[in-house]
């Protein structure tokens, strides 16, 4: 039987046409998707498609449209085998993230795709993109899904999408996955590396739709002010913060500094130490300078990239019983998103 894959598209460069009277970029009909890319036509993959009534830039992306993707794909669960989001670069790594933690028992392939150019123009790299992407939400073996989890794919390489970064506004090969393997390159041959794979547990799809965006990032820096600090900290209904700190999570030793993080976490505040660093983990305490970090209560975020930890907190804090259950969860690997 024919693979079947549904096409959710949420907005982004990838699918941009050129009008022919004013020259603007507008969204096309993907009703008509295959008058625009004819190879698809060559696919033994039965495709449709579904497009948000109003498609947004992604910069505009928010926890409320995380849900509307999570729901759709909850909706049609069983009537596919693979789902393909087109989405804008600019926040896919966040929304991949959010997807990860909101589909509990993913036994799917749910890949997010997009492009640098838009599919209009001649020199797109959006049609290699989507023509790949669709290939992997189909590809079975055994009669089972090769990939049954939340990727990116993007110039010819199939990331976890939990563990992406957005690097290059220029380049095709937009994004990176410092911490972790590629899971499938596309050469001549898609190759897998099944090692890499997560592994389907067989187990019936949770769709978790509580997500509390009241989080905050600090991001420290040479000459930081203990008023910029406490502005962050003090900002009122927050939750929790990212601490964005420098190499293995190291940050100023100054005693106002470290009081400031500790009054915070007095009153209930979450704080989760990050690397600014594209690749490597944060290792409190390997250095003096985070130390201090283990004595107060800050949780160490390991691997995780900042995408994911904004993810993992929105959803740690809308799915946690109390700080002591969200402080377990943020320590626990539970998509894959940081190394055991």
């Amino acid at each position: 039987m024919k693979s079947k894959v549904l096409l959710i598209y949420t907005g982004g460069t990838i699918g941009m046409m050129q009008d022919a009277k004013t020259g603007q970029l507008k969204p096309f009909d993907f009703k008509h998707l295959t008058e625009q890319i004819p190879e698809l036509n060559k696919f033994d993959v039965t495709l449709s498609a579904v497009s948000f009534e109003k498609p947004i830039d992604s910069s505009d992306m928010h926890p409320a449209i995380w849900l509307e993707i999570a729901k759709m794909i909850e909706k049609n669960y069983s009537k596919v085998d693979g789902f393909v989001i087109l989405h804008g670069s600019d926040t896919m790594s966040f929304t991949a993230s959010a997807l990860s933690f909101m589909l509990e028992n993913l036994n799917k392939p749910v890949i997010l795709t997009g492009s640098q150019l838009p599919i209009g123009t001649i020199r797109t790299d959006g049609k290699e993109n989507l023509i790949t992407a669709i290939e992997i939400a189909a590809a079975k073996k055994a009669g089972k899904p090769i990939v049954s989890e939340v990727c990116i794919y993007f110039e010819y390489q199939l990331y976890r999408g939990n563990r992406t970064h957005k690097y290059n506004a220029e380049h095709f090969q937009a994004f990176q996955s410092a911490n972790y393997p590629v899971l499938a390159e596309a050469g001549v041959h898609l190759k897998y590396n099944t090692s890499a794979l997560a592994k389907s547990n067989g187990k019936k799809l949770k769709v978790h739709t509580s997500l509390n965006p009241n989080i905050a990032i600090l991001k420290v820096f040479p000459g930081i002010t203990e008023n910029v600090v406490n502005a962050i900290l003090n900002s009122k209904n927050t939750n929790a913060i990212i601490l964005e700190t420098f190499g293995s999570g190291n940050a100023t030793t100054q005693k106002w500094f470290i009081d400031a993080l500790k009054r915070s976490i007095d009153k209930g505040m979450i704080i989760y130490n990050v690397t600014q660093c594209n690749a490597g983990a944060v290792e409190q305490g390997k250095y003096a300078t985070s130390a201090a970090f283990n004595k107060i209560g800050i949780i160490g975020g390991n691997d995780i990239t900042t995408e994911a930890a904004v993810a993992k907190l929105m959803f740690v804090l809308g799915n946690s019983k109390n700080k002591k259950d969200a402080e377990k969860m943020l320590k626990t690997n539970l998509r894959g998103e940081i190394s055991s």
